[in-house]
């Protein structure tokens, strides 16, 4: 079974091209890191590339590598931020594999133990609230 095309019009590249807004926590010249609008848990995050991919099936290996170094990054400061136990890293494949935004995407979601993810929403989060936890995700990136 053949992959479908990258639609240049999904909500992450609206995103990249300004066109929808994002909390953002981290940028550079090939990702972009914001707050997942729809969260499993405090401190949920998304980091994406630059570069148009639909998912891990046809993303350039190099952008792969840039994107993991960012989700390393922004995992460590997650956990740092909100004095986490752990940390969960997702990444879904094609609608089969649960992927529901068809842009190249991971979740980073700190955890804590004995808590479990929050269920998959339908309902968007505060956004006073993502702000004030994008602030502490920042604090901690700008520490080290």
């Amino acid at each position: 079974m053949s992959q479908a095309a990258y639609d240049n019009d999904n909500v992450f590249a609206k995103i990249l091209r300004g066109e929808m807004p994002a909390v953002k926590l981290y940028e550079d010249e090939a990702t972009l890191s914001f707050m997942d609008i729809m969260p499993r848990g405090d401190g949920h995050l998304l980091v994406i590339p630059k570069a148009p991919s639909r998912n891990l099936l046809d993303i350039d290996p190099k952008d792969l590598a840039k994107v993991m170094e960012t989700v390393q990054k922004l995992g460590r400061a997650a956990m740092k931020a909100f004095e986490a136990d752990g940390l969960t890293i997702s990444q879904f494949n094609e609608a089969a594999g649960g992927q529901v935004i068809f842009h190249t995407h991971f979740h980073v979601v700190p955890r804590f133990d004995g808590v479990a993810l929050n269920p998959p929403s339908q309902e968007m989060a505060d956004p006073q609230v993502l702000k004030e936890q994008a602030e502490r995700i920042k604090a901690a990136l700008d520490e080290g």
